[in-house]
């Protein structure tokens, strides 16, 4: 043999040789290194795992009834992933659905279709790689030729679903404090991996605002797995296992749907009434509290919508309306999230301001019609003036040119428009302490802190707007002195004046101040909690609307204690004095006419009547008020955004509140000898009281 031919056999017997043991290396390694991994990829080919939805928990109220709770339903589902792998993206599959089902298929297209910019609803804004919902009212003869024909719909699925339903017993909806229900988003899964850890799947829905989202963890319940096998065609040929969902929690609130449902039907009527007389009456808000704990009984919130419009998907006229203006933006809770001036019913804080600085609390003090703070003279209301007279009586009238006396004196004393190194400005510290301008720390999401202004405020205001003073100094406003001429020429002016000086805290901002004018803006909450310090001796309860959580079978998971209440720090008895003057208010003073006729013998009230003008709208009505007046157990206050006098809408509707609660004037009381429940309820299997 040629020796050269020889070696070139050498080298191919070698290289054979050589691939031979790679062969059997890689062999050796898949089936005895890596074999137990492979057996799993191969088992996997022939099973699938389907995540089974935990049925999510009710929220009732006090006595056990269903604010929401779940109804059983037929849900039609779409895997968008499966569709999107045919040929035809699965137009086919799409349109037969669309028949069977009534609709259309561009309808199920939109359905299906992930929301994203430029993506009108409906659409779908959860996890793509989950079964998108687009019919949760088919019934059972559709849904079985679905399953029976499922080579006509791969990709799609019908099963018996809980669905969220919203009773309203005794008419209370309690729209914003519920709260509603969104898919969770491949985002969130994949930003938050710890929700797969704490019960999440692709298949949730997550709570989005209200309880719903404060309470997301306990009502969810955890998902089950079910491992089905399937054949070479992807059909189900059995279970390989099961792992059963774990029901959420039930939560049982402080709401009581009597009160609430009395509640928002007083809210109603009183905006009613006031367009009746020619205000807009464009918001509102009731809060009902139980002083000697914070629990919140009724929280109602204008205006509103229906909570039914988020199941089966929502269309894009629908959510617009939910965030805009044109419907008075529906979302936002007025108890919580709505910031107004509060007028007169500010004073309880004024008055313990001015007594803390020196002011005796029993002397007599003018009550003129009017009272110059530097050159500009500040009036009652109408100008009218009372004479002489105490802090109780200053309360019961509403003189507000008294506490324009204290606040400007005080401002002076802090040295007026060069003011000392570390100035007092007593009102503000102590509006401070009753807990204003701070979030009341209440069990619902999106609080917001309402506004107590003070120097540093003004500056930093100044600073932000002082370039569009500036031009509106130099320019002035031709656009509105087109049609008003002298409001332009006004705020010409005003903005002068602030492109200038806009950073001191004048003395009419002081006198603002000092009755719930100007700047400051507090929510209903708010006032709601610091009325209940003053029915209570003091204490600044913290908010709850959650009592406790209980499982499907009745047992207390857990029980839902509010924070401990830090104390006013105000003295007892000027407290006490306070206290007098309130309960004067609705028979001699400024809600004397709302509460005519009423049986005070019964349940006596306590009160304080507030109208905070607002620039360029009607008077925001106000009514703060806690009965029984002399064994306080409930704070109850009622704001209506322009809709006039405080003694002419918002008392009106507190009276019918406690007239409600307590059964007065021939109506069936919704409290059961002037108490709310002190057990909880029993609940029967499926989470509603029997």
């Amino acid at each position: 043999m040629n020796p050269r031919t020889h070696f070139r056999l050498v080298v191919l017997y070698v290289l054979v040789a050589a691939l031979l043991l790679v062969l059997m290396g890689r062999l050796w390694t898949m089936q005895v290194l890596d074999g137990a991994h492979y057996r799993q990829v191969a088992a996997q080919n022939r099973t699938r795992d389907i995540v089974v939805p935990a049925v999510r928990g009710a929220i009732l109220d006090s006595s056990g009834r269903a604010l929401v709770r779940n109804r059983t339903a037929l849900v039609v589902s779409v895997d968008r992933t499966t569709m999107m792998r045919r040929k035809d993206r699965g137009n086919a599959v799409i349109a037969r659905l669309a028949a069977l089902l009534g609709t259309t298929p561009d309808e199920l297209n939109k359905r299906i279709r992930l929301c994203g910019p430029g993506i009108k609803r409906p659409c779908w804004p959860g996890s793509p790689y989950q079964p998108i919902p687009v019919d949760d009212r088919v019934d059972p003869k559709r849904a079985l030729q679905i399953m029976e024909r499922q080579e006509e719909f791969p990709g799609v699925t019908a099963q018996v679903q809980a669905v969220r339903e919203y009773p309203k017993p005794e008419g209370a909806t309690a729209v914003q404090a519920l709260g509603y229900l969104q898919p969770i988003t491949q985002e969130e899964l994949d930003k938050r991996k710890g929700l797969r850890v704490t019960g999440y799947s692709g298949v949730d829905l997550i709570g989005r605002d209200g309880l719903e989202a404060a309470y997301d963890a306990d009502l969810r319940g955890e998902p089950g797995l079910r491992r089905v096998l399937v054949d070479s065609q992807g059909r189900v040929t059995g279970t390989a296992s099961e792992q059963p969902p774990v029901p959420g929690g039930n939560l049982i609130t402080s709401i009581d749907a009597g009160i609430q449902g009395a509640a928002e039907k007083a809210l109603d009527n009183a905006m009613k009434a006031a367009r009746g007389r020619g205000d807009k009456a464009d918001a509102g808000a009731a809060v009902v509290m139980d002083v000697t704990d914070g629990r919140v009984v009724a929280m109602a919130s204008r205006p509103t919508y229906d909570l039914g419009i988020w199941t089966g998907g929502i269309s894009q006229e629908e959510y617009d309306a939910l965030l805009g203006k044109k419907r008075g933006e529906p979302l936002i809770s007025r108890v919580t999230q709505g910031q107004f001036a509060p007028g007169s019913t500010f004073k309880v804080s004024s008055v313990a301001a001015a007594v803390a600085d020196g002011y005796p609390l029993k002397g007599i003090y003018p009550c003129p019609g009017s009272y110059n703070v530097g050159s500009r003279a500040f009036r009652n209301f109408e100008g009218q003036g009372h004479g002489p007279m105490n802090l109780h009586r200053a309360l019961v009238v509403s003189c507000d040119t008294i506490f324009y006396k204290f606040a400007y004196e005080e401002w002076l004393r802090d040295g007026g428009t060069k003011p000392r190194k570390n100035p007092k400005d007593p009102m503000v510290d102590m509006a401070r302490k009753w807990g204003f301008g701070t979030r009341t720390g209440i069990d619902l999401p999106s609080e917001t802190p309402g506004r107590i202004p003070d120097r540093a405020w003004k500056r930093a205001y100044w600073e932000a707007t002082r370039k569009a003073d500036c031009k509106g100094a130099k320019q002035g406003y031709p656009e509105i002195a087109k049609t008003d001429p002298g409001r332009a020429a006004y705020l010409k002016a005003v903005a002068a004046e602030n492109c200038a000086e806009g950073y001191m805290w004048r003395a009419g901002d002081a006198a603002n101040f000092s009755v719930g004018q100007g700047d400051v803006l507090v929510t209903p909450l708010q006032l709601t909690r610091a009325y209940a310090a003053v029915a209570n001796g003091g204490r600044l309860v913290v908010p709850r609307v959650g009592l406790a959580v209980v499982n499907a079978d009745g047992k207390v998971v857990r029980r839902i204690d509010p924070p401990p209440a830090p104390r006013l720090p105000v003295e007892p008895q000027v407290l006490k004095y306070i206290r007098g003057g309130l309960a004067g208010v609705t028979t001699s003073g400024t809600a004397a006419g709302a509460f005519g006729g009423f049986d005070f013998k019964k349940v006596a009230v306590a009160g304080k009547t507030g109208t905070a003008e607002v620039w360029g709208k009607k008077d925001t009505s106000w009514f703060a008020s806690y009965a029984p007046a002399d064994k306080p157990r409930f704070a109850v206050v009622v704001m209506v955004s322009q809709g006039g006098t405080g003694g002419s809408t918002a008392a009106p509707a507190v009276r019918e509140i406690y007239e409600a609660m307590y059964g007065l004037n021939g109506k069936k009381p919704a409290l059961k000898d002037g108490r709310l429940p002190d057990q909880l309820p029993p609940l029967r299997q499926d989470g509603d009281s029997p």
